[in-house]
């Protein structure tokens, strides 16, 4: 392919990923094509789910009355041969194929060169793009693989034109069934409600560099500081709005957001901004965007989610910038909340009483909303690609928060069969809600403790609601990330008490400082070609020993008084990291004695996340008190996937052979020297794992909040035995889906197959 077509073809590429509709984007690609590479004629086919046929979408050089009216089957025409062979069709004269179909409405009697190649997205044939000229002979070798590079640039971004292109024209046909659209699950439950759709208070993006004089610095510097006297004023009054519903745990919420709003790292970076001769607003602009960048590129999705706090911050202060003022919308009836991003503070301005649900096109379960909304029993769903919040306001829609799906439109039967669900749901969480109190233990008397993961002391509240037996994994990461440089020791003790007393006696599991990879400090960059793969977690503390001592006596220090304290140290994969590491805890205690501080040596596990940990089990369950196993990251690294890529996402799964035989022999190992071993991570709030892991033998299971009860549920109705008898099956399986498909089975014979309950 010639550095012209390349060019050309990246140039298609841009101008097919801006198009906002599908037709547009189709155009683009039948003109654009026919032009580079001289054809006679360009034409797209898209597959037709419902009816099983190929379509013609676009085309240039037929005749134009034809496009949406041929139609193929899919074993029909040459159209139908490159789809079903996904694999490029080049032939010097399409009418002597045998798999030739002459088409009378696009007047091609007189077109003999035929190329197709198919439209792949996900191994999954999308359609077919063809093209054709009047002479009888072969298209190059060079026209091949530009149409085939082509098609392969081109799926993704037709794909997303082509779900963008269907919804508009459903939402503009009154006559349309009830259309479904799918996201995250924020907070589980169902609700249906009238769309009440808000908009961001402010723009940050559309804001322009404005350079000012040295005279208009102080003026500046004065505007912002009011904007943060208004925004801190808004939250308190949020706060007390709120006071009649939720706890004071809940609340800190407000408190959080005030810390935030006046933490040196956003005052002083904008000030300095400005006195560098950028107004305000610029400078607000940029300091948001320096931090937003910094918590979008982590991999926890607990604390990429703190983005979404960023910015809502700066929307407000710059909404107080511009002058604005927020309108509160009358709100009468049941309404489902929705937002390109919805945020804390709009959360906060609809009336508990008629928020039936929340939907934001942005945002998972880890975000403050998710968790706010859970905590509330109000259903959520998060992560909505191509919502038209623009478009919904006022439509009718079902809201199922667990299944992640939003229903527009819908009929009448489909409101009758949620509204029975609706009482299902009342019923199941009545039985739900009996558990709490009750043990976390199987038919035949054995206790699996129940933790939960957290980071926030406004967390404690919705945690302690669920019944969890404690925390299996505190990130100790939020001081250090909230902040313009390393917070000192008394500073972290401080956190780090409160959340030991929060749960006390329960036992709290703090990570020890687990930075690099996905999360970089503003004040302590690291920069490199695969972070995941690189200087992160034990290896940066035990390159930094002064940062490590200063955090493990802040932590030593918090347990003086409630000792309910274990200490676990993440991204182990070497006997000599332990050794060390032991050597700086043992020299930081020894220090906090010699000074009178009397503290009790903690309880020390290490994370297995890293598989080359999983073979030395042996050497370090004798130098360990427990294990604790990152499935997330133990998945990722055994499989090689990104979770987080949407190419390879799919491939992520905790039930794959591998990683089942892996936590398998773990336990197996850690339990041969009398040490408990404990799971997070997203397995552990999966019903069906959770199954699978007790069977195994794990010791404890920590997970998200929202997924105890569910898991609870699942642990009392079975026995240790069947548990022992469905490893037993599933280590001879081959595959995941099979797994699951057995564990399901399982689940339908004891009766827990509600949706509701367990499928999410």
């Amino acid at each position: 392919m010639t550095n012209k077509m390349f060019d050309t073809l990246r140039n298609i590429i841009q101008d097919v990923n801006e198009a906002s509709e599908l037709e547009q984007a189709l155009n683009i690609v039948v003109h654009r094509t026919r032009q580079v590479m001289h054809a006679d004629a360009v034409s797209v086919y898209f597959l037709d789910d419902k009816n099983d046929q190929l379509v013609l979408m676009a085309s240039d050089g037929y005749n134009q009355k034809a496009v949406g009216k041929i139609k193929f089957n899919l074993n029909q025409g040459l159209v139908g041969l490159v789809f079903n062979q996904t694999e490029p069709v080049n032939i010097k004269n399409a009418h002597t194929h045998p798999n030739y179909h002459f088409v009378t409405e696009t007047d091609e009697i007189s077109f003999h060169g035929f190329l197709g190649v198919p439209i792949i997205q996900h191994r999954r044939a999308l359609g077919v793009l063809v093209v054709r000229q009047t002479q009888h002979r072969r298209f190059s070798a060079n026209d091949e693989t530009f149409l085939v590079t082509l098609a392969a640039q081109l799926a993704g971004a037709i794909s997303h034109a082509k779900k963008a292109g269907e919804l508009t024209k459903s939402l503009e046909d009154v006559n349309d069934s009830s259309f479904i659209m799918t996201g995250l699950c924020g907070s589980p439950g169902i609700a249906i409600g009238e769309a009440l759709v808000v908009f961001p208070p402010a723009s940050l993006s559309a804001v322009p560099d404005n350079h000012i004089s040295d005279d208009e610095v102080n003026e500046q510097i004065n505007a912002f500081n009011d904007a943060i006297n208004n925004v801190e004023h808004e939250f308190k009054e949020l706060s007390q709005h709120m006071a009649g519903t939720l706890s004071n745990e809940e609340l800190g919420l407000f408190d959080a957001f005030c810390l935030m709003l006046r933490s040196d790292t956003l005052v002083d970076n904008v000030i300095d901004r400005i006195k560098s001769g950028q107004w305000a607003q610029g400078a607000l602009r940029e300091t948001i965007d320096e931090h937003v960048k910094q918590f979008n590129s982590m991999e926890d999705s607990y604390l990429r989610e703190r983005a979404a706090d960023i910015k809502d911050l700066g929307r407000r202060i710059l909404m107080h910038l511009q002058k604005q003022q927020t309108s509160r919308q009358e709100v009468t009836g049941p309404v489902v909340l929705i937002g390109e991003e919805v945020s804390v503070s709009q959360f906060s301005e609809v009336p508990l009483q008629h928020l039936a649900a929340i939907i934001s096109s942005k945002g998972s379960a880890s975000s403050h909303v998710a968790i706010l909304s859970h905590a509330l029993g109000i259903p959520s769903v998060m992560g909505v690609d191509n919502f038209p919040v623009s478009r919904i306001k006022g439509q009718k829609l079902v809201v199922d928060g667990y299944s992640g799906q939003i229903y527009v439109k819908p009929k009448q039967a489909i409101i009758d069969e949620f509204n029975q669900l609706i009482n299902k749901e009342k019923t199941l969480n009545a039985e739900l809600k009996a558990l709490i109190n009750k043990p976390s233990e199987t038919k035949d008397g054995v206790h699996i403790p129940l933790y939960v993961n957290t980071g926030l002391l406004q967390d404690v509240s919705p945690s302690l609601k669920s019944g969890a037996e404690g925390v299996g994994l505190y990130r100790t990461e939020i001081p250090f990330l909230m902040r313009d440089g390393f917070p000192g020791e008394d500073e972290q003790a401080k956190t780090y008490q409160q959340v030991l007393k929060s749960f006390s006696p329960r036992p709290v599991t703090f990570r020890t400082l687990d930075i690099g990879g996905d999360k970089a400090l503003p004040y302590f960059p690291v920069v490199e070609a695969n972070p995941f793969l690189g200087w992160r977690g034990i290896r940066i503390m035990l390159d930094h020993p002064e940062i490590f001592l200063t955090q493990i006596r802040a932590i030593l220090k918090s347990n003086i008084y409630n000792n309910n304290l274990r200490l676990m140290l993440p991204m182990i994969s070497d006997v000599s990291e332990v050794d060390e590491s032991l050597k700086l805890i043992q020299k930081a205690h020894q220090e906090l004695i010699t000074e009178g501080i009397d503290v009790p040596y903690p309880i020390i596990g290490i994370m297995i996340e890293v598989p080359s940990a999983i073979y030395q089990m042996d050497a370090l369950a004798k130098r360990v008190d427990f294990f604790s196993i990152g499935s997330n990251d133990l998945t990722q690294y055994l499989l090689a996937v990104d979770r987080n890529n949407k190419q390879v996402a799919s491939l992520y799964n905790c039930l794959h052979p591998s990683v089942l035989n892996s936590i398998n022999y773990i336990i197996t190992i850690a339990h041969k020297y009398n040490k408990p071993v404990s799971l997070c991570g997203e397995m552990a709030g999966d019903p069906a794992s959770a199954l699978l892991l007790v069977g195994m033998g794990i010791d404890s299971l920590s997970m998200s909040a929202g997924s105890l009860l569910k898991v609870k549920w699942a642990i009392r109705s079975f026995t240790k035995k069947k548990t022992e008898e469905l490893v037993a099956r599933t280590l001879t399986m081959e595959s995941a889906s099979s797994i699951r498909s057995l564990i399901k089975h399982e689940l339908n014979q004891a009766e827990l197959d509600n949706p509701i309950s367990i499928d999410n």
